[in-house]
C-alpha cells in the first residue's frame, strides 16, 4: 500500500464536451508519471450505483420529481466515495471521474431550480468536507453539445430536456468555477476547440498538476 494519499480529479461540463475521450489523455499522462489510475462515473462506480444510474436516465421516468432526482444522485455518490473513491485514494491511487458534485449544483440547482442551499445541506449530511483536488470543466455551448451527444444514440431522459436547462446548466458550471477560482480547484477549457487542440491543453495542466503536487510534498 502506497504511504501517501492518491488525488481526486473529476470532469465536468454539459452534455457532449468529450469528457471520455479526456479521461483517456489524463490516465495516459498519470500512468506515463507513474501513477495508479481508477477511473470511474457518476452516477455510478460501483453497483449500486450503476443500478441507480439506470433508473436516472431512464427515459420512462418521467414522473420523477427535482427532490427525488436530487435524492438519487447523492444515494449513489455516498456509496461511490464510500465503497471506490476513499479506499482508492486511501491506497495511493489517483481517481478521475466522470462527474461529482459540481454536476449536482449545475443540473440540479440551476438546471431543475432546486435551491442551492438544499444541496449544500445534503451535501454536508452525505460528504461533509470531501471534494475534489482538482476539476477540469469542459466548456461548450449547450446546444452544440446537445448534438453531439446525441448524434449516435438515442436522448436519454436527462438529454431530453429543453435548450433552456442546458443554458442554465452550463452558465451554472460557469458561475461556479468563478465563485471557486480562490481554491484553486478548477481548470477551465474550451471544448469548442479542435480535440488535439483540447487534448494538448489538457496534458499540461495535469503535468503541472503533478508538478504542483510533488513540489508540496517536499515542502
Amino acid at each position: 500500500m502506497s504511504s501517501s494519499r492518491g488525488k481526486f480529479i473529476t470532469l465536468e461540463g454539459v452534455e457532449g464536451v468529450g469528457k471520455s475521450t479526456c479521461i483517456e489523455v489524463i490516465k495516459s499522462v498519470l500512468e506515463a508519471a507513474g501513477k495508479s489510475v481508477v477511473i470511474s462515473r457518476e452516477p455510478g462506480g460501483t453497483s449500486v450505483g450503476e443500478r441507480l444510474r439506470e433508473i436516472f436516465l431512464d427515459e420512462g421516468e418521467v414522473r420523477m420529481t427535482a427532490h427525488a432526482e436530487l435524492l438519487l444522485i447523492f444515494a449513489a455518490r455516498t456509496q461511490h466515495v464510500h465503497e471506490l473513491i476513499a479506499p482508492a485514494l486511501a491506497a495511493g491511487a489517483w481517481v478521475v471521474c466522470d462527474r461529482f458534485t459540481d454536476s449536482t449544483y449545475a443540473y440540479q440547482g440551476a438546471g431543475r431550480q432546486l435551491p442551492e442551499e438544499e444541496i449544500a445541506r445534503i451535501e454536508d449530511i452525505a460528504l461533509g468536507s470531501f471534494q475534489p483536488d482538482l476539476t477540469l470543466l469542459l466548456d461548450l455551448d449547450a446546444r452544440e453539445g446537445l448534438e453531439r451527444a446525441v448524434s449516435d444514440a438515442e436522448a436519454d431522459r436527462l438529454e431530453s430536456e429543453q435548450d433552456e436547462f442546458f443554458e442554465r446548466v452550463r452558465n451554472a458550471f460557469l458561475q461556479r468555477s468563478r465563485q471557486m477560482a480562490h481554491k484553486d480547484r478548477y481548470r477551465l477549457v474550451d471544448a469548442s476547440r479542435p480535440q488535439d487542440q483540447v487534448h494538448s491543453q489538457i496534458r499540461e495542466i495535469i503535468k503541472h498538476f503533478l508538478n504542483q503536487t510533488a513540489e508540496g510534498k517536499k515542502r
